[in-house]
């Protein structure tokens, strides 16, 4: 009977014979030579897919720690490069030191084939194996490693809840003979629409006339694959036809298949990864696109921390909750930049008109692993000529250079976002907000946003939202301009003005997010009478009196703006307040001619947007923050968000500001580092519109690195300015430039070097002992 729970796995049973279940086997072995393990693949040994795989140097460290035999039969076959070649309209553009290593998928599995018939795990090839839930009860562990297709995962879907997505690309697993001498990206323009290859060695030239081989992925979206055909071509005619597109790439040469098939790829997560005693590992558990070469990776890396963690933990329960706490973080992680890079091929398209130097840039820093500083340390000659095209004078960081909206010009890319304080009274800002946006107009960003301010009394969140629907108000707005202009030039200085909508008269943030005032409540108005949450206040659906007095109210508010000095007006058009409610199909339940169809829905908010850009002084810029997605079903997409950002800059907007969600208290944001930027990067490139990023972005590599590629024109932190005012000034020190692009205050010149740190110059040891 199984021992699950009482002591170390004994008898193990791995169900699929790929690289993950392999080294498992291997390493388990290894570790305990009592073990009795046997491996099911009901393919034969020599039969495999695809043809090379990329393995990283840190996970071939881990490998040579855990099994130095393993490590060097890798050693002796990898196929080692530095390159990236980018080709794209007929020129190429090289960036080096990257570090890539490579060997085939069949010689791979020969290595672990024999180093498991070595340690004297049992292998048997061409069988099924037994349902795991019926080998769960005669094995101590089950290692589900059966591949994207699991019918582990599958047929216990209760326990594992997988979560499946299929992409909207198609592409297939070719090779070629001869070795490419760099990792190479080819995009071709075809009648039919865009096409891609990817390609990269995976042995060098053999004996006699052999020239090495290469993995050669074709890739296109769906409507492409079916315009061009390939729907109706066996695996020798695509094969053939791929060739074909892409003969000044391959030399003439031919490709060859192996069972090759035009597949979708299907991202695969899941809530658990185990169930009992049985474990999921490698694409059974989870999937992350070809395109950053991460399957097998994460699969050998699975298996290091699975049998790791089985060595570690007293039983088999405590391992296998140890080692999901310890792989899903790196796993979540991966695959967020794995999804970045496939979208970012999914659009190829958007990013085709780049400057030719910038578009390389873009596709090397895709999913955001790749950034400006690190490609800058393995390519300072690639990286500076990028930055030379994009207009960055020599020793200046591309966040440093300036950009034009109308008559304003920001003297850097940095932008203090727009955060609410609730520290009004009766909508009049105060020493606080003096003190708070006074400090944040000295730490050099270039332009600081007010929070929300609000154009009513009750259109304000909370009773302590600061607003501007009276002169004592426009009064007070004006001593924080004033001190920003005087005591900081150079820093531009805007204003947000927004209606709370259906999400007004609720608690200060810090008593209560969202919940609704127990006492001193007033009316609330939006687009369809439907509260934001359960417990939330039912809104009036406004009619058209309704609707009149509250554009006059942003007219008025805009009117004060002006009075008050503000260099730049954003009309907020997001998160769920008042306009974005017309905005959302979610929140818009509308008959009449402002709801129904986007146009419809657009109708409003563009109203008040005419009437405020009427008044507003010309030279002075216009932006609109909009939500790009609600993060829920049935709400706004990403086409929405495009068609929204292209009619409000049709009627004058200057830029737009590019956020997220908390439109619907259902939400379910897929949270991570720059997070919304794709949403901003779709605009941008779609639309030509200048764009503000905003969300997670945290240091000034990322600001750098988002810029260059062409994906923002400005960035706005919002936390960061929270934790340090003087995030711009710092960013500035850090990279050693002190050019135009920021300036630091007389009173703190001084500060303007990093502080020395402890001692580090201690003698290191020249010995180490062995035990």
């Amino acid at each position: 009977m199984a021992a699950t729970g009482q002591g170390r796995a004994h008898r193990i049973a791995v169900i699929g014979g790929g690289p993950g279940g392999l080294y498992a086997a291997a390493l388990l072995k290894r570790l305990d030579p009592e073990r009795e393990i046997t491996v099911w693949e009901r393919n034969a040994p020599d039969d495999t897919f695809g043809f090379g795989v990329v393995l990283s140097d840190e996970t071939l460290g881990g490998i040579e720690h855990a099994d130095p035999v393993v490590y060097a039969a890798l050693q002796a076959e990898f196929v080692r490069w530095d390159d990236i070649d980018i080709v794209h309209r007929g020129t190429r553009h090289t960036s080096g030191g990257h570090g890539f290593a490579a060997l085939g998928r069949r010689r791979l599995l020969g290595i672990l084939h024999e180093r498991c018939r070595q340690l004297g795990v049992d292998l048997r090839f061409r069988a099924e194996a037994p349902p795991a839930a019926e080998l769960s009860a005669s094995y101590d562990l089950v290692i589900a490693a059966d591949g994207v297709h699991s019918l582990t995962r599958e047929v216990q879907a209760e326990a594992f809840e997988p979560s499946v997505q299929t992409h909207r690309c198609r592409y297939i697993w070719l090779a070629a003979d001869f070795a490419f001498d760099a990792f190479r990206f080819e995009i071709a323009e075809t009648e039919h629409g865009v096409m891609q290859l990817h390609g990269y060695p995976f042995s060098t030239a053999g004996s006699g006339e052999s020239t090495g081989e290469s993995t050669v992925i074709v890739e296109m979206r769906e409507e492409v694959w079916e315009a061009a055909g390939f729907a109706q071509l066996d695996e020798q005619e695509s094969t053939e036809r791929c060739a074909k597109i892409f003969a000044d790439a391959l030399g003439g040469r031919t490709l060859r298949g192996n069972k090759s098939a035009w597949i979708n790829f299907r991202t695969v997560v899941n809530k658990r990864w185990s169930h009992g005693n049985t474990v999921l590992l490698g694409d059974a558990a989870h999937t992350a696109h070809f395109s950053i070469g991460s399957g097998t990776k994460l699969a050998v890396e699975d298996a290091l921390a699975l049998a790791a963690c089985l060595q570690e933990q007293p039983g088999i329960p405590e391992a296998l909750a140890a080692y999901e706490t310890e792989r899903r973080p790196v796993v979540e992680s991966t695959q967020r930049a794995a999804r970045a890079s496939l979208e970012w091929f999914e659009r190829l398209p958007d990013y085709l008109d780049q400057p030719p130097r910038q578009f390389a840039f873009n596709l090397l820093t895709r999913s955001r692993r790749v950034t400006h500083d690190n490609l800058r340390l393995r390519d300072a000659r690639f990286t500076e000529s990028v930055e030379r095209d994009f207009g960055c004078p020599d020793g200046t960081p591309p966040m440093f250079t300036p950009f034009r909206l109308r008559d304003l010009t920001l003297r850097n890319r940095v932008v203090v976002s727009p955060m609410d304080m609730y520290s009004a009274r009766n909508g009049v800002p105060g020493d606080f907000h003096l003190v708070h946006l006074g400090a944040r107009a000295l730490g050099g960003a270039g332009l600081v946003m007010t929070e929300m301010v609000c154009v009513s009394e009750h259109g304000r969140i909370t009773p302590g939202c600061a607003g501007l629907y009276t002169d004592e108000q426009a009064d007070a707005w004006r001593r924080v301009t004033d001190f920003a202009h005087a005591q900081a030039p150079g820093t531009a200085i805007g204003v947000q003005l927004g209606h709370s909508g259906r999400k007004g008269s609720t608690k200060l943030m810090w008593e209560g997010i969202d919940e609704p005032l127990d006492e001193g409540n007033w009316p609330l108005v939006a687009p369809s009478p439907l509260p934001y949450k359960a417990n939330s206040r039912r809104p009036l659906e406004l009619d058209r009196a309704g609707l009149v007095e509250i554009r006059e109210q942003f007219t008025d508010a805009a009117r004060r703006a002006e009075r008050s000095g503000f260099d730049l007006l954003e009309l907020h058009c997001a998160h769920g307040y008042l306009l974005s409610g017309f905005l959302s199909p979610l929140t818009n339940h509308r008959t009449d001619g402002y709801g129904g169809s986007l146009e419809n829905r657009l109708r409003f908010p563009l109203e008040v947007f005419d009437a405020i850009r009427a008044l507003w002084p010309a030279g002075k810029p216009m932006t609109v923050r909009i939500s790009a997605t609600d993060w829920a079903d049935g709400g706004t997409t990403a086409e929405d968000a495009v068609a929204i950002a292209r009619a409000f800059a049709a009627h004058g907007a200057d830029a737009i500001d590019v956020s997220t969600g908390q439109v619907v208290s259902d939400e379910r944001p897929a949270y991570g580092r720059s997070y919304q930027t794709p949403f901003a990067d779709r605009i941008r490139n779609a639309t030509g519109v200048p764009v503000l990023t905003v969300g997670a972005i945290s240091s000034w590599d990322d600001v750098n690195s988002l810029i260059l590629a062409g994906r923002t024109d400005l960035c706005a932190l919002a936390r960061p300015h929270l934790y340090d005012p003087h995030w711009t000034l710092h960013a500035a020190a850090e990279q050693g430039y002190a050019g135009p692009g920021v300036a630091w205050p007389q009173q703190y010149g001084a500060g303007s070097r990093r502080p020395q740190t402890g001692r580090t110059d201690a003698p290191k040891p020249r010995l180490t002992l062995g035990s």
